[in-house]
């Protein structure tokens, strides 16, 4: 089972935000916490809340009955695409102006179970005669 997270116009530079996510990537989501944790970098900051909030989504899929021992999520996929951009005059020397981009970012964050789920479905009594 699949959980997905989505950050949109992140106020940061794609190529900045993808330094990090390449760092979690096809990670456990509780080593990935630890590494974004300790990071010292904005990017850090927004990911592990997006993490955090991919994992509050797929505990919802289940209807909140989950144990977190049972279960080993990974970081399946994690993308960052360029956002909008806004464009800025910075003044130069003799009168003349120069184009500031101020960038910003759209992520997505796919995580999954690595263990089976046991459901009642799957489970077959078998009678004894």
């Amino acid at each position: 089972m699949e959980a997905i997270a989505k950050l949109n116009n992140c106020p940061m530079s794609p190529r900045k935000m993808r330094l990090i996510a390449d760092l979690i990537r096809n990670k456990p989501v509780d080593e990935a916490l630890g590494i974004l944790k300790f990071t010292k970098n904005e990017a850090a900051t927004w990911l592990e809340k997006l993490l955090l909030s991919a994992v509050a989504n797929w505990e919802y899929k289940l209807d909140g009955s989950v144990d977190s021992d049972d279960y080993a999520l990974v970081v399946k996929t994690i993308f960052v695409n360029g956002g909008r951009m806004l464009k800025r005059i910075q003044p130069a020397p003799q009168g003349r102006a120069h184009r500031v981009r101020k960038r910003s970012n759209h992520v997505t964050i796919i995580i999954e179970n690595t263990l089976p789920l046991e459901t009642e479905s799957s489970v077959v009594e078998i009678e004894e005669e």
